[in-house]
């Protein structure tokens, strides 16, 4: 049994309600929720919340809300990995047994279905914990400087001021939209960033973290470019 476990607390500070402030023309967890429906591979999508608004929405565009999420784990500090062991824990007790979870971002409006199927596809290709959404850098990160107190610049990797480019590795981060894990490294909360974790490339284009209100009017401004086919239905 695969399931989908979209995280989506009531609290956010920077973006006010974000997970369903209207975006695009749905509340912003719609997408996420439209996504994993359209994948076709999981047998139930949960969103777990402390918010009986968001709850409601949810359930109004097809997803689950089967419990609010404990205090403890709503604040600006609870971490992705308790959350979803949260979930996960939550599950074993109701007698499931799922094979894998998906952690998906209630505010990843660009994710494709198609994405999620090279994701559980990479992690039942190994011995794989992790698969979950990458890019790379738009530019060279051994190349970045800070500015220091006096308001010059200081590199943050000096030996690579005269180094090519091409000649630096690539680097990737991550992209904020989807984690496919095994349900014992959920439970363990093993940190996602290690080796046994297998990327899946996004391109940059349509990658978006929102975090910033600066990034929700870059998102804005890419939704009718990335969005308008979309298929969309409630239930």
């Amino acid at each position: 049994m695969n399931i989908a476990i979209i995280p989506a607390r009531g609290g956010s500070k920077r973006i006010p309600r974000k997970n369903i402030k209207p975006f695009f023309g749905r509340p912003m967890i719609a997408w996420s929720i439209a996504a994993a429906k359209s994948s076709g591979v999981f047998e139930r999508i949960l969103v777990s919340t402390d918010d009986p608004e968001i709850a409601e929405i949810a359930k109004q565009w097809g997803a689950e809300t089967p419990f609010l999420r404990p205090q403890e784990l709503a604040n600006d500090y609870a971490g992705t990995t308790e959350v979803v062991a949260h979930a996960t824990q939550w599950l074993i007790e109701q007698g499931l047994n799922p094979t894998a979870l998906c952690c998906i971002y209630a505010t990843a409006p660009f994710l494709q279905a198609e994405d999620l199927k090279a994701g559980l596809a990479g992690l039942l290709s190994g011995n794989w914990e992790y698969a979950f959404s990458v890019t790379d850098f738009a530019a060279p990160i051994f190349r970045a400087f800070e500015i220091n107190t006096r308001g010059g610049v200081e590199m943050f990797f000096p030996e690579h001021f005269q180094t090519r480019s091409q000649d630096l590795p690539r680097a990737f981060h991550d992209a904020a939209q989807f984690y496919w894990g095994r349900p014992d490294a959920w439970l363990a909360q093993k940190r996602v960033f290690e080796p046994y974790s297998l990327p899946i490339i996004i391109p940059r284009w349509r990658v978006q973290d929102i975090d910033l209100v600066e990034d929700w009017q870059r998102a804005e401004l890419l939704a009718p470019l990335l969005l308008s086919d979309q298929p969309f239905s409630q239930s």
